[in-house]
């Protein structure tokens, strides 16, 4: 089966939202602004040109990189499978463009980086042993996630599948310590 692979260049427009499914897997979202530069021959200099807005959607593994990876206006490469996305709201004809994320990175042509490797990937797992060794169904958001979200001022910790209303970053969650790994849907 043929798929439509792209690679775009941007920014990033919102924060990253972390999920999981009612299956336990992890999905993160955010937007990407994408603005195309060129050189205009008669104001002799670079204008910015049309801005594309795409949804990035990521799963598994790459859920979780992004959310201690990525802040809103980082400059980003984003690879992975397109998909144009058409509703019906009342009489309009709406449609989004999306990209299923195979891989994410920093722009390194605007910036550096310093690249950690992931839990599990090497045998290393951030923050020491035991903590956030797996992603699979049912499991709970593993500690080093909790923790890039606390760095980030995240303050919207909701228990799975559903529950109370929010609450602030670093208040317990049905008996999850702070930063520790307690069952919750990040939002």
């Amino acid at each position: 089966m043929n798929e439509t692979q792209v690679t775009v260049i941007g920014n990033v427009a919102t924060e990253v939202t972390y999920a999981q499914t009612p299956g336990g897997v992890p999905v993160a979202n955010f937007r990407l602004a994408s603005t195309e530069r060129r050189y205009d021959r008669q104001k002799e200099g670079w204008v910015d040109g049309e801005t594309q807005w795409v949804t990035v959607t990521a799963w598994r593994a790459l859920a979780g990189h992004l959310i201690g990876s990525l802040a809103k206006g980082d400059p980003v490469v984003v690879s992975g499978r397109l998909r144009v996305r058409e509703w019906t709201d009342g009489t309009a004809k709406r449609s989004r463009i999306e990209i299923d994320a195979r891989s994410v990175g920093h722009d390194l042509s605007r910036g550096t980086a310093v690249f950690k490797w992931a839990a599990g990937v090497r045998g290393e797992v951030p923050g020491g042993a035991g903590e956030g060794a797996g992603e699979g169904a049912g499991e709970a958001v593993p500690g080093w996630i909790a923790d890039a979200l606390q760095a980030r001022k995240v303050s919207a910790l909701v228990p799975a599948g559903g529950g109370p209303a929010p609450v602030a970053a670093g208040e317990e969650v049905d008996g999850a310590e702070p930063g520790g790994e307690g069952q919750v849907s990040l939002i």
